[in-house]
């Protein structure tokens, strides 16, 4: 067991009906809130992709602590995938399905230059949409996906097809 996987079984709260009735909804902002776990959780994170990207993505909103957090420790930028609305300049955008509803993910279509090679990381790999959607927002913009990692990958919804070919790492799967 890694530091980070103990961390995680240690500190991740299971909240059942959240947001919606059927949903078992892992909380990671108790691993967030310490911060050896977050430091473990992170250098797993990055480590099978070192050297491989330019700058770290991270998808709104739980993916904005980790992508934070893992540029600093990489040395590199990091760029936002909102929700709709909330970006002020030009944006590409991606309507997309999830597990409890639809919704919107945009991203400043001028962010970085092309070909900027883009780590794309997030708390949870779900059904797949939403890695999907930004997936789709980095090569809209022109960018290249260098990798997927995810801190908990929910095997039984099978959403690791929807990313397609991108290198992809998870710490937990459950």
């Amino acid at each position: 067991m890694t530091a980070a996987t103990d961390a995680l079984d240690r500190l991740t709260a299971v909240v059942p009906d959240f947001p919606t009735p059927g949903i078992l909804f892992r909380d990671l902002t108790p691993v967030f809130a310490d911060a050896a776990a977050l430091r473990a959780v992170i250098d797993e994170l990055i480590a099978p992709f070192a050297g491989s990207f330019d700058v770290i993505a991270g998808v709104e909103a739980r993916g904005f602590v980790l992508a934070a957090a893992a540029a600093v420790l990489a040395d590199t930028g990091v760029v936002m995938i909102r929700k709709a609305g909330k970006l002020p300049r030009p944006t590409v955008s991606r309507h997309y399905s999830l597990e409890y509803g639809t919704a919107t993910l945009e991203l400043h279509s001028d962010e970085l230059p092309p070909g900027a090679r883009v780590l794309l990381v997030d708390d949870v790999l779900a059904t797949g949409g939403t890695l999907e959607a930004s997936l789709g927002l980095l090569d809209d913009a022109g960018l290249v996906a260098a990798g997927v990692s995810v801190v908990l990958e929910l095997t039984e919804l099978n959403g690791r097809p929807r990313i397609g070919g991108v290198p992809f790492a998870t710490l937990q799967q459950v």
